[in-house]
């Protein structure tokens, strides 16, 4: 028997499908159902590694958490990661195919209908529900001939539609009818109920609107969600405003750390624990913005390393680094941030660039060669250069890249790697200078292990003149994020008419 399903589609991008799709993965669990989350297609730079090695993007990784199960790349069989304003690396079941331009590729999406079907009915088979989330919006009527993500995909899954908008943005109501007009009579059919989204004020004031959009549109408003920011779950491919704006004072007894925020920063999720412990205050510097005065300066992963390695050079972060690396300040490359602080990158395939070389900014003394190939697996690691800190324990992580980089003099590893996937190596990753200053790893998801975190954050508050530090909070971070997929789960609960949606499961 087929599991149940139902579809969340948006008005447009950002209006919060993600987010309901995960708080609905969350409430069916607890009513005691197996649940999956499934997008067709996903485009974004932040992605995860499953067991078998293969490449998802971190959205459908969140929904698995919520629903308390492993992610798999049936979940998210196509994903798209952009390289440039024209083109992407498009990988399809956890696999890179190619780099294709944006043309091409709405051409060659129709090939890969069979595959988007084949991994719903994997789900299907073995779940009771199945919450599929839509892309955008699905009144682009430029793209509807070769859609597989949005009404398709309700189609193939003969699945119900629930229509999401965001009120914070202004323009709702327009939102909400204009969409449902730019659909076909069938398409409109599908679409069984609308939810509002980021919602603030008083509700009685919003009524008389409600009523209006009922009678309109002739559908159920099944609910109106409040605006909340006192729930974390991980951003799907966006960093916040927010986040990219200095914070107005630093405090002494604080470790202060900057990310540079690259024009193709992927897996920006590697610090959001370093932005919850009480000790640390973490921003992003872009778009022009200087860089001030951190302990510690992370330069992070990226999708293009030449191109972000090239914006370094014309922005002007090039010079600020290296006189940031003259005072002594402490300052971490991964993975692409890793390649950047060597002394060259080649690029001999043109995987990235049409460029075959690129000086790197020379704070490691390592040269990084470019690959056809990316490396994604799972990995266990231990520390090898302990001189800094050490910890007691194993560190897990991920790795996602193309490239081999080789240490010259006056650098060492800073971890081998134990175990990749279900294989176990003896594999040097990363580099460190002998001053403990300049480092560099493959491996994402480092902070996430709770004991190097602090190590590393304690090694920097030694260099400042600070005591050691311990959270009193030692939970492992899926304790915490599921204290926060309970809390999201409650907070949609109790705004959503959620005996109706049954109701449309049936």
């Amino acid at each position: 028997m087929l599991a149940k399903r139902i579809m969340i589609q948006g008005t447009g991008s950002g209006v919060g499908k993600s987010i309901i799709t995960a708080a609905l993965c969350r409430i069916f669990r607890q009513d005691g159902y197996k649940v999956a989350p499934f997008k067709a297609q996903n485009m974004a730079l932040n992605s995860f590694v499953t067991r078998e090695g293969g490449e998802m993007g971190r959205a459908q990784v969140v929904q698995a958490e919520a629903a308390r199960i492993e992610p798999t790349v049936d979940m998210n069989p196509i994903l798209i990661k952009p390289t440039s304003d024209l083109g992407a690396q498009i990988i399809v079941k956890g696999r890179p195919v190619g780099n294709m331009l944006a043309n091409y590729y709405h051409n060659y999406k129709t090939k890969l209908i069979q595959i988007v079907s084949e991994s719903f009915l994997n789900l299907a088979r073995k779940y009771q529900i199945v919450v599929i989330e839509g892309a955008g919006s699905p009144a682009e009527i430029n793209l509807r001939e070769n859609d597989i993500v949005n009404m398709k995909m309700a189609e193939i899954a003969d699945s119900p539609v629930l229509l999401v908008a965001d009120i914070d943005k202004g323009g709702v109501f327009a939102w909400l009818v204009g969409t449902l007009e730019l659909l076909t009579k069938k398409e409109k059919d599908r679409v069984k109920g609308l939810i509002i989204n980021k919602f603030r004020g008083d509700i009685n004031i919003l009524k008389p609107g409600l009523d209006y959009l009922e009678k309109k549109c002739q559908k159920d408003i099944l609910g109106v969600i409040p605006y909340f920011k006192d729930i974390r779950i991980e951003e799907e491919d966006s960093l916040p405003l927010e986040k990219a704006i200095p914070s107005p004072s630093r405090k002494k007894n604080r470790v202060n750390i900057e990310v540079l925020y690259l024009p193709h920063i992927s897996n920006f999720t590697d610090f959001d624990c370093l932005e919850e412990e009480e000790d640390v205050s973490l921003h992003y510097v872009g778009n022009g913005k200087r860089i001030g005065n951190p302990d510690l300066l992370i330069i992070p992963g990226s999708k293009n390393t030449i191109d972000d390695l090239s914006y370094l050079k014309k922005a002007g972060y090039y010079s600020q680094i290296l006189a940031l690396a003259k005072k002594g300040k402490t300052i971490l490359g991964i993975c692409g941030g890793y390649q950047m602080l060597g002394k060259e990158i080649q690029d001999p395939h043109h995987t990235e660039s049409t460029r075959e070389r690129i000086e790197g900014l020379g704070l490691l003394n390592v040269t990084t060669i470019l690959e056809s190939d990316k490396v994604t697996s799972q990995v266990k690691a231990s520390l090898i250069g302990k001189e800094l800190f050490s910890i007691g324990e194993e560190i897990s992580g991920y790795e996602i890249h193309t490239g081999i980089t080789k240490l010259l003099k006056g650098v060492r590893p800073w971890f081998e790697i134990i175990r990749r996937s279900s294989h176990s190596v003896n594999i040097e990753d990363g580099a460190i200078d002998k001053e403990g200053k300049i480092m560099g790893t493959y491996i994402h998801g480092l902070f996430d292990n709770y004991h190097f975190r602090r190590a590393f954050i304690n090694y920097l508050r030694k260099r400042k003149g600070l005591s050691p530090y311990y959270s009193r909070n030692q939970a492992s971070r899926l304790e915490q994020r599921n204290k926060e997929y309970d809390k999201l789960a409650g907070l949609v609960r109790d705004n959503l008419d959620m005996k109706k949606i049954y109701q449309i499961l049936e």
